[in-house]
C-alpha cells in the first residue's frame, strides 16, 4: 500500500515502462518543432529517429515550461483527492518549472492547508534524473511516507553524477543554456565537449575529447573514477540522442571497468534533445557527495545566501 503519490516529469528520459506505474503521475513538457505544439511522452508517438533526423535536417525545436494552467489543474485534483504527494521536478538550475510549481503549490495550499505536498528541486536532468527517479520510484514502493520520501530526495540528490558528450555546443547556445563564448571556443578548437550538472543543477564543462572515440574512452573513465557502490546497487543509466552505436560502445567500454553494473538504457527525449542536439551520449551513476566537492569560497557564498 503506498502512503503517497508521487509526481515525475518528462526531463527524467526514462523508457516509458520504469515510470508507467498506478500512483505514479508523469508530467510532460511541451516541444514546438514545425510550428506544431508537441508533449515530451518518453518517445511513445514519435520515434527518436524522426525527431533528431529532422534536427540534423536543420530543424530547431525550441521548448516550454510547465504551464501554471497544467501544475494547478493537477495539485487541485490531487488536493480533493487527499493523497500526500511529491513532485520530483526537473532542475531549476536549467528551467523555471520549479520556481511555478512553487507557487502554484503554496496558492493551492491557501484552499487545501490540510494537503501535503512536497516539491524537491532535483538539481538534475535527463539520465541524471532519470537514475534519481528510478530510484525515488523504488523508495516509494517501499512505502515511504510523502515528507519521508522527500527528505530522502533533498540528500540524495547530490549524490547522482553524471557526464556528457555533445556534438558541438551550438543548440546549447541558442537555447541559452551556455554563455555564447564558450560555444565558439568549443568550436574554434573543434573538440567534443563533455560536460557535466553542477551542485546547483546547471550545466558546467568538465572537459574536451579529441574526436568521439576519445570521448567515449573519457565517459568511461569519468565513470571508473567517481562511482562510489553502494545501497542502490550498481544501476548506470546511459543515453543517447539518435546514435546507438557509440551507446552500445560506451556500454562496452564500461562493461570492462566494472562487469556488474545493471545497465538502464534511455533515448534523450524531444525536450532535453531539443537543447543538446543529435549525437550525445551520457553516462549517470551514483558517486560521491557533490557538495564536498564545492570550493570553500563557493560554500561560503551559500552560506551567506542562506543555501544548504
Amino acid at each position: 500500500m503506498h502512503e503517497c503519490r508521487l509526481v515525475i516529469d518528462s526531463c527524467c528520459d526514462l523508457p516509458n515502462d520504469l515510470v508507467d506505474w498506478d500512483g505514479v503521475t508523469l508530467l510532460k513538457f511541451d516541444y514546438i518543432l514545425d510550428g506544431g505544439t508537441f508533449s515530451d511522452d518518453l518517445f511513445q508517438s514519435v520515434a527518436p529517429e524522426a525527431f533528431f533526423g529532422a534536427m540534423r535536417k536543420g530543424a530547431e525545436p525550441t521548448t516550454s515550461q510547465l504551464s501554471m494552467q497544467t501544475l494547478t489543474e493537477l495539485f487541485e485534483d490531487l488536493a480533493k483527492e487527499g493523497t500526500p504527494t511529491v513532485y520530483l521536478s526537473f532542475s531549476s538550475g536549467l528551467s523555471g518549472s520549479f520556481d511555478v510549481a512553487s507557487l502554484v503549490r503554496d496558492r493551492i495550499k491557501q484552499d487545501y492547508p490540510d494537503f501535503e505536498l512536497y516539491i524537491v528541486d532535483t538539481k538534475l536532468a535527463s539520465i541524471a534524473e532519470g537514475l534519481f527517479v528510478f530510484e525515488a520510484v523504488k523508495q516509494w514502493e517501499r512505502g515511504l511516507s510523502a515528507k519521508e520520501l522527500a527528505n530522502w530526495a533533498e540528500e540524495a540528490r547530490y549524490f547522482v553524477d553524471c557526464q556528457f558528450m555533445v556534438e558541438d555546443l551550438d543548440t546549447l547556445r541558442r537555447g541559452g543554456r551556455i554563455p555564447g563564448s564558450v560555444a565558439v571556443a568549443g568550436a574554434a578548437l573543434d573538440v567534443k565537449p563533455m560536460l557535466t550538472i553542477d551542485v546547483d543543477g546547471k550545466l558546467a564543462l568538465s572537459g574536451v575529447a579529441r574526436g568521439r572515440k576519445k570521448g567515449l574512452k573519457l565517459l568511461a573513465d569519468y565513470y571508473a573514477k567517481n562511482v562510489a557502490h553502494n545501497e542502490y546497487d550498481n544501476y548506470v543509466t546511459i543515453g543517447s540522442s539518435d546514435a546507438p552505436k557509440d551507446l552500445q560502445r560506451l556500454r562496452e567500454l564500461l562493461e570492462k571497468v566494472d562487469d556488474s553494473i545493471i545497465f538502464i538504457e534511455s533515448s534523450i527525449g524531444p525536450v532535453i534533445g531539443s537543447h543538446v542536439g543529435p549525437g550525445m551520449v551520457a553516462v549517470a551513476f551514483w558517486g560521491s557527495d557533490k557538495r564536498e566537492k564545492m570550493s570553500m569560497t563557493d560554500r561560503i557564498a551559500k552560506r551567506v545566501r542562506g543555501e544548504k
